[in-house]
């Protein structure tokens, strides 16, 4: 005679295991995360020519190389996936000079790509969304009998000014100069100069908005101004008005 299974406590088991499993496996991720990112105390095997205090590329990072000419400031954000490149190739002697330089306090989110053949400077407190392109590069195609990949390439410095927000899938072109506090909306394709306070958009990126030293913005901003946290509150006591207004 078959005495039938006890399919509660099987399930049961069954969900022990998985809990167990799975707290297990995000222990590890958490792990190996911490331990693959680098940062100036633990470069692992990348040799930047500078990387400041508070400093932190996440694990897994992209593609890394020429880092004997790239610069990271002091407290930088460095997302998972993000390509960080000076000169057109690993293993290539590109002077004295710094070629790639991130002041204090860059963000590039996940998925970025900093090309730098040439120089490219990003200023201090410049914020970038996931999947954030920035180039000194483009593809020439001057000669219509070759492919456009063998073509030698067009390469101009860029310049991106201190306090900039560059939107997700945004892309800055070679020889492009953003001024400083520039917004760069979500998927825009900037080249040029874009002069200080002053946000574009679309593709070639535009100027939409901008600030009047008298007028304030131009067009005027639709929604007011955000009230900022008053100094001294703390985090206990955001938790809680957090609390009251849900209740």
């Amino acid at each position: 005679m078959r005495v039938p299974k006890n399919r509660n406590t099987f399930s049961s088991l069954t969900a022990w295991r998985r809990r167990a499993l799975s707290g297990a496996f995000h222990r590890c991720r958490r792990w190996v995360q911490e331990t693959g990112a680098i940062t100036a105390a633990r470069p692992g095997g990348l040799r930047f020519r500078k990387i400041g205090e508070g400093t932190r590329l996440a694990f897994p990072q992209g593609t890394v190389f020429g880092e004997p000419w790239i610069e990271l400031g002091a407290h930088c954000i460095i997302g998972e996936q993000v390509t960080l490149t000076a000169g057109l190739m690993p293993g290539l002697d590109l002077g004295s000079d710094t070629v790639l330089t991130l002041g204090d306090g860059v963000v590039l989110g996940r998925g970025s790509h900093v090309v730098a053949d040439t120089t490219v400077t990003i200023g201090s407190d410049t914020y970038c969304g996931p999947y954030v392109y920035i180039t000194s590069t483009n593809h020439s195609y001057d000669d219509p009998g070759q492919p456009v990949g063998k073509q030698w390439p067009r390469m101009e410095p860029v310049t991106i000014g201190p306090g900039c927000w560059i939107g997700t899938g945004a892309v800055i072109l070679p020889g492009a100069t953003l001024g400083r506090n520039v917004v760069v909306a979500a998927g825009a394709v900037v080249r040029g100069e874009v002069p200080d306070h002053a946000v574009v958009a679309g593709a070639p990126a535009r100027v939409v908005r901008s600030w009047d030293a008298e007028k304030g913005w131009q067009p005027p901003l639709r929604t007011p101004a955000p009230i900022p946290i008053p100094a001294g509150v703390t985090p206990e006591q955001l938790l809680a008005v957090a609390e009251l207004e849900e209740s």
